[in-house]
């Protein structure tokens, strides 16, 4: 958590890469930072995530909030692929490009309000409001709600890092405390639902928990409680880390202004240069050899994304941002069953507002020296970028 690497990890990950690729963390997990390491992990169904909560709990003294491990981000085949299939329809490329006019119209109605100021809080006024609305109006959550559960989703966002505190850190309970009001808002919300059904993702969840066989009433919240703090956590620092990166390169700005056609390919240099997810977890079920290394059956394994999208091995020139980048296999959105379900939704939404932002404001420019960052590990993001324009 120094303040030095939060700001900028990447040197961290290339001095890991050089000297110990295997990694044992004095913490008490394996970190990985070589792309073929990290891959060849995120495809093993020896690797799991299931076990992840209560190894936590275990070996690192660290009290588990209620419905961790519960979702299918914690779960493996078959409960991961009965949860997973219950919501996929809602994130295929076909539904989501369906959204296009709409996330342009949420676009430009936020680029509306702020033009006359000539400067804002790009994540404040921005990048965070776009990936709220979208969810909240996919999944039937009221978008006026969003300032109650706004504080509840980040401090559940950094419930990632329970392993990198302190044992006695209150961040265990205040994630626990969120969820618990989490879990009261959509209860409140489900009653609803139940009598009065709309066209939404929570009444079709409800539909299949009250089929019985599909999904309980707990997976039914910590379904509810994923999909409204991932449907927008991470969309708002792939905007906001994106949009850092490019006025940071002038060059690579001017091009995207001088061939929006790039915006595609940008996004995903984007992901690969500055992602928003550094890192994941996985515990094996049985020995496994990684790197020339044996790592015991329920050992944790850390993958580090962030480190693997930079990897020279695999990406020439890594640390140069190239919005042209071909070949740009990058992981930022995962790998293997557990691949971001969300992935066409975050790709369109950072397309529409990066693109629009930059050929709309054509004199947007940094209004601070040094971005203050989230402290977190897992989640690489942004707590204000002041832009001028």
């Amino acid at each position: 958590m120094d303040p030095e690497f939060v700001a900028d990890p990447y040197p961290t990950y290339h001095r890991l890469r050089a000297k110990d690729p295997v990694h044992h963390s004095p913490l008490g997990f394996w970190v990985l930072t070589r792309y073929e390491d990290v891959v060849a992990v995120l495809r093993d169904p020896r690797l799991a995530k299931e076990a992840i909560a209560s190894v936590v709990a275990a070996r690192f003294g660290v009290e588990v909030p209620p419905g961790m491990g519960v979702s299918m981000l914690d779960r493996d085949p078959p409960d991961h692929t009965r949860l997973r299939g219950l919501v996929s329809k809602a994130f295929t490329p076909r539904v989501v490009e369906a959204l296009r006019p709409h996330i342009r119209q949420i676009v430009d109605g936020l680029l509306e309000r702020v033009e006359g100021a000539g400067s804002m809080d790009l994540i404040e006024e921005f990048a965070y409001p776009l990936p709220v609305v979208v969810i909240c109006e996919m999944l039937g959550v009221p978008v006026e709600d969003h300032e109650r559960f706004k504080g509840w989703s980040l401090e559940i966002a950094r419930s990632l890092d329970l392993i990198l505190r302190p044992p006695d850190s209150d961040l265990a309970r205040r994630s626990a405390d969120a969820r618990h009001a989490l879990t009261d808002y959509f209860r409140g919300l489900i009653a609803e639902r139940r009598a009065s059904p709309r066209a939404d993702m929570l009444s079709a969840l409800i539909a299949a928990e009250e089929a019985g066989d599909k999904l309980s009433e707990q997976e039914l919240m910590a379904t509810c409680i994923l999909l409204l703090v991932a449907g927008h956590e991470t969309t708002v620092n792939l905007i906001g880390n994106g949009t850092l990166a490019l006025l940071r390169h002038p060059d690579e700005l001017r091009r995207l202004r001088e061939n929006p056609a790039l915006i595609g390919s940008t996004v995903e240099e984007l992901l690969r240069y500055d992602g928003p997810v550094q890192r994941t977890a996985r515990i094996p079920s049985a020995a496994v050899t990684i790197g020339g290394l044996t790592i015991d059956a329920g050992e944790m394994v850390m993958p580090f994304i962030g480190a693997a999208d930079r990897d020279p091995a695999h990406f020439p020139d890594p640390d140069r941002l190239d919005i042209a980048r071909s070949d740009n296999r990058h992981i930022g959105f995962g790998l293997g069953i557990h691949f971001c379900l969300g992935a066409p939704l975050a790709r369109l939404e950072g397309q529409i507002a990066i693109n629009t932002l930059v050929q709309r404001l054509p004199k947007l420019a940094l209004a601070t020296d040094r971005p203050e960052y989230r402290q977190s590990l897992t989640l690489r993001g942004l707590k204000t970028l002041p832009v001028a324009f």
